[in-house]
């Protein structure tokens, strides 16, 4: 067994998959608004806590992830292993007193920020490469642990002179990778792959601290979950497995954890197990633009919503956690064309038509679709060509444009119920629009309302489609 760095090519393999489990280790790290004084940000840690036996016992939290998988290994394979959870590092805020000591206040704060007591997430990794023929029979235990730490750091002013400073606290952690295979019987060499992982603290609350989580936090391992690569040969899929090997994958035991085919899609040589169920090969939506964010609809939302956060509700969220000042800082600083990509991608219509976007020489746009940020996502131009006021379209035989009298008739396409309460009504025709799409709109006022003319003057148009009206004769 080797416990040394991963050689270039395994790193390699792992890389791809680490993206994703990188998602998974601080997923619901902090949450918005990204303040530790909300609400939600004040019970941590969801996913993945194996807490110290002795306080588990008590409680409906685990001390142990035990995962099993099926593989088809060559001869003299190896497998790689690496465990990735956080250690809750805690921290606390000190005032500077003027004799030169320090008082643990509630905040700091600072031109900038908002210093706050708080638990920051560090990563750890504990890597293993074994012979997979060595885990055949006992196995392989690979203990690790972690000392008990303190360090300081001193705040300053924007004027450079000492305020403060921070103490972050380590407690002692411990814990234990047992990793074990079994060959079975069949047609084929399938082995059963075994990997537990186990909180083995000999921590125990005192009487004060029985049902404290926040005692037990520092000595968990949090987020824990594994990432496996085997050297040569294949895992199979626990989701869509062959017809052969179904009856062994549903005998498998997974507890706490589900493994997944990982890394490059096509291949079946990685495995993430992780807390939170994923489908075969997750991969990150290449529209995320950054940490936090998941590039499906609540990234515009969010991005939005954390840019309107107030000055005092930034600085807080800046004093909060690192992660949390990267969010901010990212909504602040989003070009208008990045937030545009936050809309997402339908792939599933292009794996259906089979049809997919050319790349581009630099290779964007690429097989998403997804431009460079800098590529504009509309051409001013283009619009040279329109002029609302001059424009016309035809309907039922009829050229409309501005000063035509329509009759409104909302088609079934239309969401808005308040359209239906103009069904019949008769409409002067405002503008003819054309969107970025191709498409035609008609801007229109209703004749008989009595708010049209500030409604032309500031130009508050109702909006309908070509097929949503019926042509007046008379005036058109």
């Amino acid at each position: 067994m080797s416990v040394t760095a991963f050689a270039p090519e395994t790193e390699a393999r792992l890389a791809l998959a680490r993206q994703v489990a990188d998602a998974v280790l601080f997923e619901g790290y902090v949450l918005y608004p990204y303040r530790a004084s909300a609400a939600k940000n004040r019970l941590r840690w969801q996913f993945g806590v194996l807490v110290p036996p002795g306080w588990g016992a008590a409680t409906e939290e685990h001390d142990f992830q035990h995962t099993e998988c099926l593989m088809e290994p060559r001869a003299d394979a190896t497998l790689a292993v690496e465990l990735r959870f956080l250690r809750a590092r805690r921290r606390t805020v000190q005032r500077a007193r003027p004799d030169g000591g320090f008082d643990t206040v509630p905040e700091l704060r600072l031109e900038d920020r908002i210093l706050v007591p708080w638990d920051e997430g560090t990563e750890e990794r504990v890597e293993a490469v074994v012979r997979v023929g060595d885990l055949l029979g006992d196995g392989v235990t690979v203990p690790f642990g972690r000392a008990a730490a303190e360090d300081t750091e001193p705040v300053l002013d924007e004027t450079g002179r000492p305020v403060g400073r921070v103490v972050r606290r380590y407690e002692e952690t411990a814990g234990a990778l047992r990793l074990s295979a079994r060959e079975l019987d069949g047609p084929y060499r399938v082995l059963r792959l075994t990997a537990v992982v186990e909180n083995t603290s000999t921590w125990t609350p005192t009487d004060g601290a029985a049902a404290d989580r926040d005692a037990a936090l520092p000595r968990s391992l949090v987020a824990a979950h594994l990432l496996m690569g085997l050297s040569a040969g294949s895992f199979l899929s626990m989701t869509d497995p062959p017809e052969w090997a179904k009856g062994a994958v549903a005998a498998c035991r997974n507890l706490h954890t589900w493994p997944v085919l990982a890394g490059e899609p096509g291949r079946a040589d990685v495995v993430l197990s992780s807390p939170i169920i994923l489908e075969d090969h997750p991969a990150i939506a290449p529209e995320s633009p950054g940490a936090l964010y998941d590039a499906t609809e609540i990234d515009e939302i969010l991005a939005l919503r954390t840019a309107a956060l107030t000055d005092e509700e930034k600085r807080e969220a800046r004093g909060t956690d690192e992660r949390a000042a990267a969010v901010i800082d990212l909504a602040d600083s989003m070009p208008p064309e990045v937030l545009e990509r936050l809309h997402g991608a339908v792939r599933g219509l292009r794996e259906v038509t089979g049809e997919a976007p050319a790349p581009a020489a630099d290779g964007f746009p690429d097989e998403f679709g997804v431009p460079r940020p800098d590529t504009p996502w509309w051409d001013p131009a283009s619009d040279a060509g329109f002029d609302p006021a001059q424009d016309r379209v035809v309907v039922d035989g009829h050229p409309l444009g501005a000063g035509s009298r329509v009759v409104l008739r909302p088609g079934l396409r239309r969401t808005d119920a308040q359209d239906l309460f103009l069904a019949g009504r008769a409409a002067r025709v405002e503008a003819v629009l054309h969107d970025v799409d191709g498409g035609v709109h008609l801007a229109v006022t209703v004749e008989d309302d009595p708010g049209a003319d500030i409604r032309r003057e500031q130009g508050r148009f109702l909006y309908f489609q070509p097929d949503e009206v019926t042509p007046l004769e008379a005036g058109s």
